[in-house]
């Protein structure tokens, strides 16, 4: 698989706490809201398979497990709003709410 963060994908990843992982997905999350927002589909695609990458990297580590439920819920919403057609009728604005929590953790770890 050809990744796009390449030195993540390579280990270092899975050396983050979830928190932070989370908190990056977040990052992502938010420049795909953006470039939406822009009507920029093809800037807000490639931000949202960024996310996807990070989401999929979340999973595969191991000391996620017990949190396998929810990454996978999250992975599928998240296609939901960005692809699909928001069967969920998540927001641009419920998004920023559930990723912010993991920016404050992130930061209130350092």
């Amino acid at each position: 698989m050809n990744h796009q963060h390449q030195q993540l994908a390579s280990g270092r990843w899975n050396e983050m706490e979830l928190f932070d992982q989370m908190a990056n997905i977040g990052s992502e999350v938010e420049r795909a809201i953006k470039w939406k927002n822009k009507r920029n589909q093809v800037y807000c695609v490639m931000a949202f398979d960024r996310a996807l990458e990070l989401l999929d990297l979340t999973i595969a580590d191991k000391k996620n497990k017990k949190h396998l439920r929810e990454l996978l819920r999250l992975r599928e919403m998240l296609a939901d709003y960005f692809i699909f057609s928001n069967e969920y009728h998540s927001g641009d604005q419920s998004w920023q709410n559930y990723f912010y929590s993991f920016n404050f953790a992130a930061r209130a770890n350092v």
